[in-house]
């Protein structure tokens, strides 16, 4: 058992522990079909709409938090801390963007989820007192995505608004438009949810139930696991590799 913040809610942490969980479950079944293990479909049906929801999870989650946040920081630090956060995740996220560009060229992560948050943090700051607002905005952002989905163009310099160049592809792929409408949700889930950074529902503490104190770490944790797990399942995967030879199924 671990001691939580009285600053943190179990709720938020155990749900994006959950969104951890997934995360790393459907990385192991891409690797598995990545690297030929077995034979799985993950770009259509069941997994590719698994995938969606993990990452969506993880991205409302992240417009909650940041709401929360900005909330509970003196105004005349709201924007250095903003700025602060946000440039912290896309140099995260250039980071793998170097490192895919090294080991894995073929898929390089040029807007990732890290790039996709990082950005939305700085352009979400000025709403981040609206709800209903962000709501329309959010629903704009989604209705423009269903149209550009199919769409392909002869340029790449758009790309991380989502305007997808012909022939793309890469590993990581989360641009703007759609995935900007679901973090504008997670802002105004926030303010609806967590007025002034305090819970506006009365929900029993149940933080010390073991079941979810393990997945509430897992929450308060997802960026170091979210680094660490693919080389972790590859490293895994390698060694099995040696014993057992690949199952087609």
């Amino acid at each position: 058992m671990y001691s939580v913040s009285p600053d943190r809610f179990f709720e938020i942490d155990f749900t994006r522990g959950l969104a951890v969980v997934m995360m790393v479950l459907f990385h192991l079944v891409f690797d598995l079909d990545y690297f030929g293990t077995y034979h799985l479909n993950v770009s259509s049906g069941f997994w590719w709409w698994f995938a969606r929801i993990t990452a969506a999870l993880f991205i409302l989650l992240a417009g909650i938090s940041l709401a929360i946040s900005m909330s509970r920081t003196p105004k005349a630090d709201q924007q250095k801390k903003c700025l602060k956060r946000g440039l912290m995740l896309i140099l995260l996220g250039l980071s793998i963007t170097l490192i895919t560009f090294i080991f894995l060229p073929h898929g390089t992560i040029y807007f990732g989820i890290l790039h996709f948050i990082g950005a939305s943090t700085l352009l979400a700051f000025p709403l981040m007192k609206s709800k209903w607002l962000n709501v329309a905005l959010g629903l704009l952002i989604l209705i423009a995505g269903i149209w550009l989905e199919g769409r392909v163009f002869d340029f790449p310099y758009l790309l991380w608004l989502g305007l997808k160049p012909e022939h793309f592809y890469t590993f990581d792929y989360f641009p703007l438009i759609p995935w900007l409408g679901i973090f504008l949700f997670g802002v105004a889930l926030g303010n609806l949810l967590y007025t002034g950074g305090a819970r506006t529902f009365e929900m029993p503490d149940a933080s010390r139930n073991i079941f979810i104190s393990k997945i509430t770490f897992l929450g308060r944790h997802s960026l170091l696991i979210y680094f660490a797990h693919q080389p972790v399942l590859v490293l895994i995967l390698t060694v099995l590799g040696m014993i057992a030879p690949p199952i087609a199924i």
